[in-house]
């Protein structure tokens, strides 16, 4: 094959993208992780060398091309030195939820037949334990942290200090080995393993290439830039492909610095310690950061509460003006300028989202009333809607195209329309390759040529997409009326003292909702109003709390 038709092939690879990316930003900042107290940068020099060596160490381990290797972590910058090495080596990264049963570990690293599973800890290590005499298949288990396993010794487990140093070694040996093992990787290989959960059976692999991770990470940036300036906050689970995009695909595509949050306990603290230019957070936290804020200014002196009351007043009547595109009187200008110093900006520098320019909400509908909070505050949400086999997104606001109550319209490249029962369909570069080992259920999900995304949904008249529920999750009413829930729960979710809510109804004369209390916010509020109480079950069924 021409040296040119090698070197566009790689270009066209996520670990194409990534090396190019070393070779030009060096020095600057690629990762930043806390450890002690202090935030620790990696430079995308020292994350080109880290990842290559996990890729030469696998390769000696025998890793062949097209082989999947699961992974299993929270958010570390060594859970991206594997994704990457393995994909370098022209692997499949198969990532698995840290919550997974090693049951459900054991059916995934089963089906998709790996040899190499690579895990974050003891806890971890402790469940493919468990269940390896079900995997014959799996020959090394790879550990990233030592932690509670100094004295540990077993044949198929090494560390993944031992494989870096064994991969370094490999590749001083042999220096072109890794960039040969790249040149053979083709756009069109699978990249990742995803597997969806499985509602009615097992979940599905879903396999995306490296032509869908390339293709929808850079459509992503046309529809919003990012630059190798901002700075985002990696804190969901990278086994979705939702942070995935955010940390590692569009990360490697435009160069910016992915900070790492602590625990799932810091994130509120790590939020703003960092202050990032770039968000993406699913609804809940949203709704989290909404009661923590309402929550602590009920506390605040009558002045402060209605200074922030008319902030929030001010700011609601800018940013209608500017989603409806009509110029912002002068008087409310001037307004909004004073409050947003003396107040909102203040608020917003407390909580780490002074900084923020492209804010991201998806995963799941968003309550509107959250929306316009956020807006009011001069925290500008877009949503962004897609799903696994369409690498992600699908629809985002993009620029100023911005319209409440919608998902956007499609990335570019994207083509998107509404089958006869309002199910959305999708067609693209971001479409996934098929289920693994599952030819009926990919004939069925691409049928026709189309993605059948289960979702319901419809246009406006200007050509953007509003959600109207899951397909499966539209019930109809003893009366014979058909109820979309999610509309209802958001509704309730946003209350400071509600945690989730869902709404049933199926065949019935009335609509129930099951109501989980926040037990932090319920709590206090409780302890404010000295009920007493023991338990959670004992909160939850106090009169005064469920009245």
């Amino acid at each position: 094959m021409a040296v040119l038709e090698v070197a566009r092939r790689v270009r066209e690879t996520m670990p194409g993208v990534f090396f190019a990316q070393v070779n030009r930003l060096g020095d600057r900042v690629a990762l930043r992780s806390k450890h002690y107290g202090v935030w620790r940068p990696v430079s995308w020099r020292e994350y080109g060398e880290r990842v290559r060596a996990v890729a030469a160490g696998l390769m000696a381990m025998g890793l062949g091309r097209g082989e999947r290797v699961g992974l299993i972590g929270e958010n570390h910058p060594e859970w991206l030195y594997c994704d990457l090495g393995i994909q370098t080596a022209g692997g499949v990264t198969t990532a698995i939820y840290t919550t997974s049963s090693p049951g459900q570990v054991a059916y995934i690293l089963s089906h998709s037949e790996a040899r190499i599973y690579i895990v974050e800890n003891e806890e971890q290590l402790d469940k493919v334990l468990e269940v390896r005499e079900r995997l014959p298949d799996l020959q090394h288990i790879v550990v990233m942290d030592r932690e509670g396993l100094r004295g540990f010794r077993d044949p198929q487990v090494t560390f993944l200090d031992e494989l870096m140093a064994q991969g370094a070694e490999a590749a001083r040996e042999a220096p072109r080995r890794v960039d040969e093992r790249m040149a053979e990787i083709s756009p069109d290989d699978m990249a990742v393993l995803i597997y969806t959960s499985g509602t009615t059976g097992p979940p599905k692999g879903a396999m995306l290439t490296h032509r869908n991770l390339v293709w929808t990470a850079d459509a992503l940036v046309r529809a919003n830039p990012c630059y190798e300036t901002d700075e985002v906050l990696s804190f969901l689970p990278l086994s979705h492909i939702a942070e995935r995009l955010l940390s590692v695909f569009v990360a490697v595509r435009s160069g910016y610095a992915v900070n790492f949050c602590e625990n799932l306990d810091t994130v509120a603290q790590n939020l703003a310690e960092v202050s990032p230019t770039v968000l993406f957070a699913v609804p809940r936290i949203w709704e989290k950061l909404y009661s923590a804020v309402t929550l602590r200014m009920q506390e605040t002196d009558p002045i402060k509460r209605a200074a922030y009351a008319l902030a929030l007043w001010v700011g609601r009547a800018r940013a209608e003006a500017v989603l409806a595109r009509r110029p912002v009187p002068p008087a409310l200008r001037a307004a909004y300028a004073l409050t947003h110093a003396l107040v909102l900006m203040p608020l917003r520098r407390r909580i780490g989202l002074d900084r923020v320019r492209l804010v991201l909400s998806g995963a799941a509908p968003i309550a509107p009333d959250i929306l316009w909070y956020f807006w009011s505050l001069g925290v500008p949400i877009r949503e962004i809607y897609g799903q696994t086999e369409g690498s992600g997104p699908t629809t985002v606001h993009q620029g100023d195209d911005i319209r409440l109550g919608t998902v956007g319209k499609p990335l570019p490249g994207v083509e998107v329309r509404l089958a006869p029962d309002g199910e959305i369909l999708v067609r693209g570069g971001n479409v996934f390759a098929g289920y693994f080992k599952d030819p009926a259920a990919t004939e069925a999900a691409l049928a026709d040529g189309w993605l059948h995304s289960g979702d319901i949904g419809e246009f406006d008249a200007d050509g953007y997409l509003r959600i109207t529920d899951r397909q499966k999750d539209i019930f109809i009413t003893a009366a014979g009326k058909n109820i979309a829930p999610q509309y209802i729960e958001n509704r309730l979710k946003f209350s400071p003292y509600i945690n989730d809510a869902v709404v049933i109804g199926d065949g019935r004369r009335y609509l129930v909702a099951l109501i989980v209390i926040d037990e932090e916010n319920v709590t206090k509020w409780a302890q404010d109003r000295r009920l007493p109480f023991t338990t959670y079950g004992d909160l939850a069924a106090n009169p005064e709390v469920r009245a």
